[in-house]
């Protein structure tokens, strides 16, 4: 693994992050944001992606998160002993700064309880940051601030793996396919017509679920914004439908949950489909839920989108930090 984690216990010379430029190592920066249910995974595909695209380039990456995200006592003693207090992120700014999605809270992002740290983040990263990736609410949040870009409360949940347009002429989508496939998983979008109107330039996108991923150059300065879920693994929508469902038929929530499209195999889709109508809406039997094979489906899953995400993902660091003669 060409990866090495850094930890608030590193001795001093670790734990210093590197001048910009000064160092053959690549220094990242990742903020993960999301909930507990989804925090360790979230962790584990960003650093995979990052490890499967530096092409053995030695990485080193240091762990933030922001408060305001509730904990319960395994996550938050786990951030105490391995993730930086988010303060110490503008000591040295990093290469580059990596932020998660997070799980929407409030209907007005504004509203968010870490809305003034998040603000701060990508003001700070805005001038000082060489290269930023924002994932989908730290992607919107970024176009609020910045560019007043609001996003759209959509009709219904957008989730499932969707077919997506790739403009292979960038730099950070060179070598991939024309078309493929990516997940996507959210409750609120931002129109195309926007993100090129604030000077974005649109690099992934379908007619069915709107832009992937775009970016922008400002000052020397990178911002690249995913709206799909390129880190996630084949059962990241199944959990979450899962999770979803199951809170659902036990009386946990009122809102019927979305399937997401096609997060199974093709094999096992229309299967699903028919649990999700029978079991999930109609019956709402907690029993027959549990006993619905779950985890044989997510064994089953495909992953198509693997070798693109981490072929995106090596486009990324190479634009950071590229090889030296």
């Amino acid at each position: 693994m060409t990866l090495r984690l850094i930890e608030p216990d590193a001795s001093p010379r670790e734990a210093s992050p590197h001048s910009v430029g000064s160092s053959s190592r690549l220094c990242v920066a990742l903020i993960n944001n999301m909930p507990d249910g989804a925090f360790d995974a979230t962790e584990r595909q960003f650093l995979g992606l990052l490890d499967g695209g530096s092409r053995d380039r030695e990485i080193d990456v240091r762990r933030y998160t922001m408060a305001g995200v509730p904990r319960g006592a395994a996550t938050a003693k786990r951030i105490a002993d391995e993730y930086f207090p988010l303060t110490a992120l503008y000591d040295v700014a990093p290469d580059l700064l990596i932020v998660t999605g997070s799980n929407p809270i409030e209907i007005n992002i504004q509203d968010e309880p870490y809305w003034s740290d998040l603000v701060a983040v990508l003001s700070w990263a805005r001038a000082r940051v060489p290269s930023t990736l924002l994932s989908c609410l730290s992607a919107h949040a970024a176009l609020v601030v910045f560019d007043g870009a609001d996003r759209i409360r959509l009709p219904r949940k957008c989730t499932g793996v969707f077919s997506q347009r790739v403009r292979t002429d960038r730099a950070l989508t060179a070598g991939l396919e024309l078309d493929l496939l990516l997940p996507v998983s959210r409750w609120n979008g931002v129109t195309n017509e926007a993100l090129e109107g604030a000077g974005y330039d649109v690099i992934i996108d379908s007619d069915l679920t709107g832009w992937a991923a775009a970016s922008r150059e400002e000052q020397g300065r990178h911002t690249i914004l995913v709206q799909g879920h390129p880190e996630y693994d084949p059962s990241s929508l199944l959990r979450e439908y899962r999770r979803d469902a199951g809170r659902y038929v036990r009386g946990e929530r009122s809102e019927e949950p979305y399937l997401p499209f096609h997060c199974v195999s093709p094999d096992d889709w229309d299967h699903l489909q028919r649990f999700h109508r029978d079991v999930v809406l109609d019956k709402r039997d907690p029993e027959l839920f549990e006993e619905f094979a779950f985890d044989e489906l997510a064994a089953r899953a495909p992953w198509p989108w693997r070798s693109q995400a981490t072929k995106f993902f090596t486009n990324l660091v190479s634009s950071v930090a590229p090889e030296k003669d």
